[in-house]
C-alpha cells in the first residue's frame, strides 16, 4: 500500500478529513523526544499546537501522547515512556543498554497502533526516533522531525534515512536548511526555540531567597549534562575544580529533568556540601551565575543566550571516544562555535578537560576585562543569527504551523 492510500485509509478508520474539517474531534498527536533540551521543546510546542488549533476552531483540541519527561507531562501529554528510560550516551552505553531500550521501543509502536496518530512529531533523538520513523511511515502516519540531529557533524550517510521516513524536517539551526537541501529533503528553518524562552523567570533576589544562596558571593554555575553516563564522567572533574577555586564562591548546579537531585548529591566531597546548590531551572541558573563550566550539549547555547561566559567541558567513553571520533566532520563540539564558525569559547575535550584547566579558564572569565568582554558581544552575534528573519519570536509557534500544515497537504 503506497503512503497516500495508507493515510486515506487511516483517516476512513479513525473518521478523519483534512484538517479543516476536523472542528468537532479531538486530533491525536505523537510526540517522542528523549533527552532533557528535547522534551523542553517538546513541551513548548505542545502549547504552542493548542494555540494554534483554538485560533483555527478546533473546539476539541488535541490529545498527545509519546515519550518525553515531567515538563511535556506537565504540558499535557500522555507518556508511554519516560525520556530518562532511555537517556544513554556514546556507542557503548548504548550497546550495553540496547535490549531495555528495545523493549521500550516495542511498547511506543504498540501505543502507536492502538491510538493511531494523525501525524507524529520526532525531536532530535537520532538512534530511538529514526527507528520510530520507519514504524510510523509503514503506518502512513506522516513524520515531522522538529530539532535536526546534527548529520552535518557526524555519520551524514543517515540523510538517506530522512528521506525516506520522513516529510520534513523543521529545523532550528539556518545552516541546517541549506544542508538538506543540497541532500533532496523538504526542511524548513523555524528559528530556536531557546530564543523563545526570553530572560530568566525570577530575578537575582528572588533566585538567591528560592535557593538560600548569599547573594554577597560570587555565583559560577556547574552544568555536567542531562545523563546518567555523562554526569559520572564530567561532575567529579567540575568538582574538583571547584575545590581548587575554593569557598569564596556558589556553585549553582540544575539538575536536568532526566536526572535525580539526590543521586547528583552523591557525588559532592564534604568539603563543598555548603557551598554547592542544585536547582531545577537551568535558564537562571546560567543567567544569574557570574561564569559557568558547561558540558557540550544544549545547554552551551542556552548559555550563550543568557550571556553568560562559560568554557565547554566533555568527556565520553573512551570506546566512544576512540569509535566516534573518525566519524566526527566537524573541528569544534560547542554550539556557539558551530554558529559562528570560529572558537569563540574554550573547548575542553577528553584529555584537555581537566580540573586545572577548568579553573584557568573560568579565572580568565570571571573579572572584569577584554576576555569576558570580547566573549559576551561574540554570544550577541550568536543570538542574531538564530533568528528568523527580523523576528525574534517565536520558533515553537512556527513549528506548530508547520506541521499543522503537513496535515492539509
Amino acid at each position: 500500500m503506497g503512503r497516500d492510500a495508507a493515510r486515506a485509509a487511516l483517516s476512513l478508520i479513525n473518521d478523519r478529513g483534512p484538517l479543516g474539517e476536523c472542528h468537532n474531534r479531538i486530533m491525536r498527536i505523537f510526540v517522542s523526544a528523549g533527552e532533557a533540551s528535547g522534551e523542553l521543546y517538546g513541551a513548548r510546542l505542545i502549547e504552542a499546537l493548542r494555540e494554534e488549533l483554538r485560533e483555527r476552531g478546533q473546539t476539541r483540541g488535541a490529545e498527545f501522547f509519546g515519550v518525553g519527561g515531567e515538563a511535556m507531562r506537565e504540558a499535557g501529554c500522555d507518556l508511554i515512556v519516560d525520556a530518562h528510560e532511555i537517556a544513554v550516551v556514546g556507542l557503548a552505553e548504548v550497546v550495553r543498554h540496547l535490549p531495555r531500550i528495545y523493549g521500550l521501543f516495542r511498547e511506543v509502536v504498540a501505543a502507536v497502533d492502538r491510538r493511531r496518530p494523525e501525524i507524529a512529531v520526532l525531536i532530535d533523538f537520532p538512534d530511538f526516533n529514526f527507528r520510530l520513523a520507519r514504524q510510523l511511515q509503514r503506518r502512513g502516519i506522516p513524520v515531522v522531525y522538529y530539532v535536526s540531529p546534527q548529520l552535518w557533524a557526524w555519520r551524514e550517510s543517515r540523510v538517506r534515512l530522512v528521506r525516506k521516513f520522513v516529510n520534513k524536517m523543521l529545523v532550528i539551526f539556518p545552516f541546517e536548511q541549506e544542508f538538506y537541501a543540497e541532500h533532496g529533503v523538504k526542511a524548513e528553518f523555524v528559528g530556536h526555540p531557546l530564543i523563545d524562552g526570553g530572560q530568566a523567570s525570577v530575578d537575582r533576589e528572588q533566585f538567591a531567597a528560592r535557593y538560600k544562596i548569599d547573594p554577597a558571593k560570587t555565583w559560577i554555575g556547574l552544568l555536567p549534562g542531562s545523563r546518567q553516563g555523562e554526569v559520572s564522567r564530567i561532575f567529579p572533574t567540575l568538582l574538583k575544580a571547584a575545590q581548587l577555586l575554593g569557598r569564596d564562591y556558589v556553585y549553582i548546579v540544575p539538575v536536568a529533568s532526566t536526572l535525580n537531585e539526590a543521586w547528583m548529591r552523591g557525588f559532592l566531597p564534604g568539603d563543598l556540601a555548603k557551598d554547592v546548590v542544585f536547582t531545577n531551572d537551568a535558564q537562571a541558573s546560567l543567567t544569574h551565575s557570574r561564569a559557568a563550566a558547561v558540558a557540550s550539549g544544549t545547554s552551551t547555547l542556552q548559555a550563550a543566550l543568557a550571556g553568560t561566559p562559560f568554557v565547554m567541558v566533555y568527556n565520553v567513553a573512551p570506546l566512544t571516544w576512540k569509535l566516534g571520533r573518525r566519524l566526527v566532520k566537524v573541528e569544534r563540539f560547542a554550539m556557539p562555535n558551530v554558529i559562528a564558525g570560529r572558537e569563540i569559547l574554550p573547548e575542553l575535550v577528553q584529555d584537555a578537560f581537566t580540573a586545572e584547566r577548568v579553573v584557568g579558564e573560568l579565572k580568565r572569565l570571571l573579572p572584569e576585562g577584554g576576555d569576558r568582554q570580547r566573549m559576551m558581544q561574540e554570544f550577541s552575534e550568536v543570538r542574531q543569527r538564530l533568528k528568523v528573519g527580523a523576528s525574534d519570536h517565536n520558533a515553537s509557534r512556527r513549528a506548530a504551523r508547520a506541521i499543522l500544515a503537513e496535515l492539509d497537504h
